[in-house]
């Protein structure tokens, strides 16, 4: 069963009674496909409406919905074959980022990003999306694996941000979200990256730093969460909507500062509406950007990659 966000209600209200209509019609005691109709025709209409005028608080709501794809959804949809290497090699395995050898349409790629997980024992195993410094140090060690074998990264970001628990500060989570954002800019390889949900602060750079920054069309992307802004600077967090909006975190506001490079259309209503068809409309995205980088030399995507961040701001 979909879930509704706050401002879907009106939407809510009238999808639910086309479903209860069509249980009624299913019986066969009475004709109301019209009826049915007429109602659908006003869901979609308010529907489109709707999401063609979301404020970007309401654009956070969407990127946060807790039936958007995440990174297991996109390796399904994306990859032909998907070989998981685990590891930092010198601590553990953070499982908030997952990454490994894959082929997108025939193309190797070294495909990582962050994983949230979509239920209860998913997200504490994940920790919802949210990294530790091994976490940033295994991402180090598949594109440094990928640059040896001159196979394009490809990371796709969904965190609220780094976490930013005790722990991971005794084991150097500065250091380590430093280290992935150098070796992002270091790449002899193409690098493609996608912010497809939450893209949080230096939880996310540390594996953004690419060529091309892709974003979908309902995430966002920003150095702190709304919360967090309102918190600071309002005391309350109560005053998120208002910061959110102040932030210019939205892919409209970050395609205009130069912060990304491309927005990637969601179906109607979000991505979690049809995550497949969400995932056919970022793989050929993908491709076409993998594409336009393989010309390239080192030399030449290392200068762009250093022209591009130089020139934000």
């Amino acid at each position: 069963m979909l879930t509704y966000l706050d401002f879907e209600k009106p939407i809510a209200e009238l999808e639910t009674r086309v479903s209860e209509l069509r249980e009624t019609a299913n019986s066969g005691s009475i004709d109301i496909d019209a009826e049915i109709g007429r109602l659908e025709s006003k869901a979609n209409k308010l529907l489109r409406d709707t999401y063609a005028k979301l404020t970007p608080w309401q654009k956070v709501q969407v990127a946060r919905h807790p039936e958007r794809p995440h990174f297991k959804d996109f390796v399904a949809g994306l990859a032909e074959d998907f070989v998981p290497l685990a590891g930092d090699r010198a601590f553990g395995d953070d499982q908030a980022i997952i990454g490994g050898l894959a082929r997108i349409a025939g193309r190797r790629v070294m495909l990582m990003g962050h994983e949230k997980g979509d239920d209860t024992a998913s997200r504490l195993k994940h920790n919802f999306g949210m990294a530790k410094p091994e976490g940033y140090r295994k991402a180090i060690r598949l594109m440094r694996l990928a640059d040896q074998f001159g196979i394009p990264v490809v990371s796709l970001v969904d965190s609220a941000g780094a976490f930013p628990g005790v722990e991971a500060e005794e084991r150097g989570q500065a250091e380590a979200i430093a280290r992935s954002t150098e070796e992002c800019l270091a790449l002899g390889v193409p690098m493609i990256a996608v912010i497809v949900g939450e893209g949080g602060s230096g939880g996310a750079i540390a594996i953004a730093a690419a060529n091309r920054v892709l974003m979908y069309e309902h995430a966002f992307y920003s150095v702190i969460s709304p919360e967090g802004c309102a918190s600071i600077l309002w005391r309350t967090r109560d005053k998120a909507p208002e910061a959110a909006e102040a932030m210019k975190l939205t892919a409209q506001d970050q395609l205009a500062l130069g912060v990304v490079d491309r927005i990637v259309d969601e179906p109607l209503g979000g991505a979690h509406r049809d995550p497949d068809a969400a995932i056919g409309a970022l793989k050929g995205a993908i491709i076409e950007e993998l594409d336009g980088c393989s010309q390239l030399g080192s030399s030449e995507l290392r200068s762009q990659r250093r022209a591009k961040f130089l020139a934000i701001g």
